[in-house]
């Protein structure tokens, strides 16, 4: 396993870390036990961060967590975030009771005693400019019960807007192959404050597996079936902002990117690791296979100057106008 500072910090986390979403629910069939050995497969490799939230599961991932990690909580790092379990428009949901109400219930379902990062879990625009927000977090890391804080984001524009609060530590941002508008501005400005950067949906909800046809369906409780068109949160979220067959289409224009690599999805996640502003990226995983899987994309050789130039040309030219919603 190799590591890398999360921005500025003093954590220094696998570049390949893992998100339990998926463990959590809204993934389709979850398995408890197969989740535990998922994140066992994990921590045996030298995997040492987690990223989660309140609402994975209703809290149920920040759970399986807890028992994964029992005995390591010195050296296995977690990033969860809050918000979202209550109105996101509400005033209210960022007051100091609210926000501390919700850290005090992932503190209790980690069974920790401080959360190593804590992040705002996509909050509106609005909140991250008024930023009062971030006058709880600074009590809370006065106190500490959190070490650092960060911000999950749906835009570049939140993000840039977050770089703007000095004790903003991470971002968690949407980055791959069909979503690279953050390179151009918001990751070098990032480095260069040194903000850690986190790559959720590396592989775009699965399109990035080159797994997926037209035809493949998914089950009712899976949000690539709910929330293909934004129906209950950000469309971004699923399939990176673009509908399943338009994303199918892309990506089987993509199958080069595996040559010499295995597969696409290690390649996917390989060419966010070439970019050396991000901390790390945190695929999801149901079982201990898709866990070693990913891992993978730790042995397979970088992109070349060319074929970098090869996938922003891509990009350009076929992606970007089809991603639906502000990004």
């Amino acid at each position: 396993m190799r590591y890398r500072n999360l921005g500025s910090t003093e954590l220094a986390v696998s570049e390949v870390s893992f998100g339990t979403w998926a463990i959590g629910g809204a993934w389709g069939k979850v398995d408890d036990k197969a989740s535990l050995e998922g994140l066992a497969a994990a921590i045996d490799a030298g995997v040492n961060f987690f990223d989660t939230a309140d609402v994975y599961g209703d809290g149920h991932s920040e759970e399986l967590l807890a028992r994964a990690t029992a005995g390591k909580e010195d050296r296995i790092y977690i990033a969860t975030k809050f918000c979202r379990a209550g109105d996101i428009h509400d005033p209210l949901t960022y007051s100091e009771d609210s926000i501390r109400r919700f850290c005090e219930g992932s503190l209790r379902r980690l069974k920790r005693d401080r959360i190593d990062l804590y992040q705002i879990h996509c909050p509106p625009t609005d909140v991250l400019r008024d930023g009062q927000v971030f006058e709880v977090l600074d009590k809370l890391q006065a106190e500490g019960k959190i070490r650092h804080y960060g911000v999950s984001v749906e835009t570049v524009e939140e993000g840039l807007i977050c770089l703007q609060y000095p004790n903003v530590r991470a971002l968690q941002v949407i980055f791959n192959i069909f979503r690279q508008k953050p390179l151009h501005e918001l990751l070098p400005k990032a480095k260069a404050q040194g903000v850690g950067i986190l790559v959720r949906l590396p592989l775009a909800s699965g399109l990035l597996t080159g797994k997926f046809t037209k035809e493949s369906r998914f089950a009712a409780d899976d949000h690539r079936a709910f929330n293909e068109h934004g129906e209950h949160f950000n469309v971004g979220e699923t399939f990176a902002g673009l509908g399943f067959a338009k994303g199918v289409e892309l990506a089987e224009q993509l199958p080069w990117i595996a040559q010499g690599r295995g597969n696409m999805a290690r390649a996917a996640i390989r060419w966010i690791l070439d970019h050396d502003e991000v901390s790390c990226a945190i695929p999801g995983f149901k079982n201990a296979a898709q866990v070693r899987d990913n891992l993978e994309a730790l042995n397979v050789p970088s992109f070349t100057a060319q074929e970098l130039r090869r996938l922003e040309e891509f990009y350009e030219r076929e992606v970007k106008d089809w991603i639906r919603g502000p990004y």
